[in-house]
């Protein structure tokens, strides 16, 4: 396959989106980081931004192609769980 054709395919996978909300400390970043780490996963896009009085909120936008609806359930379960998260939504298109 040639590298257009490649990219060209990537671009086709769904692409799962997922929006964290936590109150910002310093372990809640690794801990999101790591759900995708131990899978060998690399997201394909990732920002976070402080905000609010001191900034003491953290919102995290995690954009990863190629997982199916299961595993995007199953991975935001797993950040609903670390402490300091407030709120976890996904989005597959």
């Amino acid at each position: 396959m040639s590298q257009l054709a490649a990219t060209v395919a990537e671009s086709r996978r769904p692409v799962a989106s997922f929006f964290v909300h936590a109150r910002a400390e310093p372990g809640v970043l690794p801990r999101v980081l790591e759900l995708f780490a131990k899978r060998g996963l690399v997201p394909s896009a990732f920002h976070s931004r402080t905000f609010g009085p001191e900034d003491a909120d953290l919102t995290i936008d995690i954009q990863m192609p190629g997982l199916d609806r299961g595993t995007v359930d199953y991975i935001a379960a797993g950040m609903r769980q670390i402490a300091s998260v407030e709120a976890v939504l996904t989005a597959r298109g």
